[in-house]
């Protein structure tokens, strides 16, 4: 399929061939009729892209900020490399739009294949012609209601949530700045509440239009027209409301704002203007500024837009999705016209050239629809349905024991293309003798063509059972979201194939006695965890360098892992499990390998009011190892820091730049090295040698087990406030 795509770092601009996204559960796959050019937001993206890397860097500072602590988290390479691969990545555009329904996903009952949908999100109702959304963002379209005025559906919503944050009462008048897109359906929505509205823009022609639609008056916000239309309307009281639905850098529009309005007015932000308040005309107004967020409640909350959790409509009466649903009732009933902001129809071949001439100006435009082809008609005819394939992988009977491939590259497919495998993996893999990346697996179609592009993959996919149904694949690598690991894990050793699957494994007991059902009934132990520390070449040669040792250790580890972002997918819990779960077994694995053995028990303990644990292993020989993971500490500190002491010796490791060891003789490692080398790319050498040899596996699966229990245990042991006893692994 095609999608309308832009590389944020040249600024490129491109119809793009994509895989079609799956059907997942808890959502639809829709076909695109129309989808809406949002001429505000869209294009200052499209705008910013064409920046220099200092005019990007100027327009972002939150990003540069977060930019410059990854550098003093994990140094200058990796933050570059992270960086530069998200920059020269295609990134999609769009975010409203109506089409058919083409596929429904299991969990759905109230849409079914042939309907016509309204679609929202800027990750699912997307310039493409085939877009997964999920259900609490797309709503059915009422009869008769063309196809081309629901795809506002979006737009509509946004306006309509910022007219609600400003609680319009019959007999009002409010003021609207900025008469674009948004601007036009705030006035027509407030004039449909019995508000009186008075319209601010520059452009002449927008502020007819907004009178023919239903403003009072509108004018130059530098003119004094405006001001006497106000004076006019409110017997010169100011108005009730103000509305800025402008955008740039002018400060114009909120000063304007606070002459305008009346003692104890409310000003609310829907676009994106410069907001430096003039503070004493506000203080003395004591004006009421609020913000209005997008298409309402639910918005950037991933339990309502991806789970499908609605919110209890006594307690918010009006979300995202019945704010959509709202919208589209109105026009169909004739409250909101759409139909005289469409300025221009452009068929969806068209998008490179129809950008072009809005950004250049060539092309002045409210609203601009796209227009796809053997779609929705006015009329009602609707295009045939694409036929989905969909093949369930079973293996029964043993798996043979793996074969050396001789002569014959690797063939590897990733299952995941995200941050990490974008930057810590492919990176290594790329280019490397005796490697063939043949296909990249993801469940959105552009992540998938943007690995294809930039690593080299012979083919990208959204269907993974065609991928574990491949004879020709040698191995698959599933770099997914924590909750999915166990169970593509299980499928793929059920396929035959080695599989090494990031950290980790597995979230419960349950998950990790299914990966090991797996490897008993198929007969396929070819299993790599992405415990890459003990890899690591700086704590490879300490560890040589301290020598074996005859009594028990001591070892010390704090992990300085410090807060999250907001948003961040890590504070899913209920999905994605806890923090400690999704990388502790990272730390463990690194201190049983420095120790020689696996734990027999784990006690945790954490402080009250924020994740901090304090997690202490027991080994056979008396060993014991303290992990301490923090969240609170000073983000300056180094990450990582490790003390082993055993035998009259100490070995140190700071954070992956540098080792010592001290005994009878001091040995201190003689340089920086040029990054931090956490081992990903001797892990990985390791693990394609043994899918080529047929050797054995890097770490043998009883310890990947043992690590896997001995992070799962710390849950227990902290529920139970006991230590928790580790049975061995058979």
């Amino acid at each position: 399929m095609k999608q309308v795509v832009q590389n944020y770092k040249s600024g490129e601009l491109a119809v793009l061939d994509v895989p079609v996204p799956g059907c997942k559960p808890g959502g639809v796959l829709v076909r695109s009729a129309f989808s809406l050019i949002s001429t505000g937001t869209e294009l200052m993206k499209v705008s910013e892209a064409g920046m220099s890397m200092l005019g990007k860097a100027r327009s972002r500072p939150d990003q540069v900020a977060k930019v410059m602590q990854s550098v003093a988290t994990n140094g200058v390479p990796a933050t570059y490399r992270k960086v530069m691969g998200k920059l020269d990545s295609y990134t999609p555009l769009g975010y409203s739009l109506c089409g058919v329904v083409e596929q429904v996903g299991t969990g759905i009952d109230d849409v079914k294949v042939g309907d016509l949908v309204a679609c929202a999100g800027n990750e699912h109702a997307l310039h493409a012609e085939l877009n997964w959304v999920p259900k609490n963002l797309y709503v059915p379209v009422p009869d008769g209601l063309a196809p081309r005025h629901a795809a506002f559906g979006t737009v509509g919503s946004i306006a309509m949530q910022g007219v609600r944050q400003g609680e319009p009462q019959l007999g009002e008048v409010a003021l609207v700045i900025g008469l674009g897109l948004i601007g036009q359906l705030v006035v027509q929505l407030l004039t449909a509440s019995g508000v009186r509205v008075v319209g601010a823009d520059p452009d002449p022609v927008r502020c007819e239009l907004a009178e023919r639609l239903g403003a009072a008056a509108c004018g130059d916000p530098a003119s004094a027209a405006v001001e006497a239309a106000v004076a006019e309307l409110t017997g010169g009281h100011g108005v009730d409301q103000v509305y800025l639905a402008a955008g740039g850098g002018s400060n114009q529009p909120v000063e304007l704002a606070a002459r305008l309005c009346r003692d104890r007015g409310r000003v609310v932000d829907i676009g994106k203007c410069r907001l430096d308040l003039p503070w004493n005309a506000y203080y003395e107004k004591e004006l009421d500024v609020r913000f209005s967020r997008s298409y309402g409640p639910g918005r950037y909350d991933p339990e309502y837009e991806l789970e499908g959790r609605d919110y209890p409509i006594g307690y918010v009466r009006w979300t995202e999705r019945r704010n959509l649903a709202c919208f589209l009732d109105l026009v169909a009933r004739g409250s909101v016209d759409v139909e005289p902001l469409i300025s221009h129809i452009a068929d969806f071949d068209d998008a490179v050239e129809t950008y072009q001439r809005l950004k250049d100006g060539e092309l002045k435009a409210v609203a601009v629809l796209f227009r796809y082809p053997e779609q929705v008609v006015e009329g009602g005819a609707k295009a045939p349905a694409v036929a989905v394939p969909a093949v369930n992988v079973r293996s029964s009977g043993k798996v043979p024991a793996p074969a050396r491939l001789a002569n014959a590259s690797v063939r590897l497919a990733f299952v995941g293309a995200g941050n990490y495998a974008t930057s810590m993996l492919l990176p290594h893999l790329t280019g490397r003798d005796g490697v063939e990346l043949a296909t990249v697996v993801t469940t959105t179609a552009l992540s998938a063509a943007n690995a294809k592009r930039k690593f080299g993959f012979a083919e990208a996919t959204t269907d993974l059972d065609a991928v574990l149904g491949d004879k020709s694949i040698d191995a698959v690598f599933v770099v997914t979201r924590h909750s999915s690991h166990a169970e593509l894990t299980q499928r793929a050793l059920r396929a035959g194939k080695a599989v090494f699957v990031e950290k980790p494994l597995a979230l419960t007991e349950d998950d990790l006695a299914g990966v090991l059902a797996a490897v008993e009934e198929s007969g396929n132990d070819r299993l790599q965890v992405g415990f890459n520390r003990r890899f690591a070449p700086l704590l490879t040669e300490a560890k040589k360098r301290f020598g074996a040792r005859t009594g028990p250790a001591s070892l010390r580890y704090l992990v300085n892992a410090g807060r999250l972002q907001h948003g961040s997918w890590y504070l899913q819990q209920g999905t994605e499990g806890s923090r400690f779960a999704g990388e502790g077994g990272h730390f463990i694995d690194t201190a049983s390998w420095l120790l020689g053995a696996d734990p027999v028990s784990v006690y945790a303990v954490a402080p009250s009011g924020n994740e901090d644990l304090q997690v202490v292993l027991r080994y056979p020989d008396g060993s014991t190892a303290t992990i301490s993971y923090v969240t609170t500490g000073a983000p300056g500190f180094p990450k990582e820091t490790l003390d082993l002491v055993a035998d009259g010796k100490v070995l140190r490791l700071d954070d992956f730049v540098r080792a010592s060891v001290y005994s009878s003789k001091k040995w201190v490692s003689s340089r920086l090295p040029k990054a931090r080398d956490k081992g990903q790319n001797a892990e990985l050498a390791a693990f394609i040698k043994a899918v080529r040899t047929g050797g054995p596996m890097p770490v043998p699966l009883e310890s990947l087990v043992a690590t896997t229990a001995a992070t799962l245990a710390v849950q227990a042991g902290l529920a139970g406030g006991a230590p928790v006893t580790l049975e061995r692994a058979r």
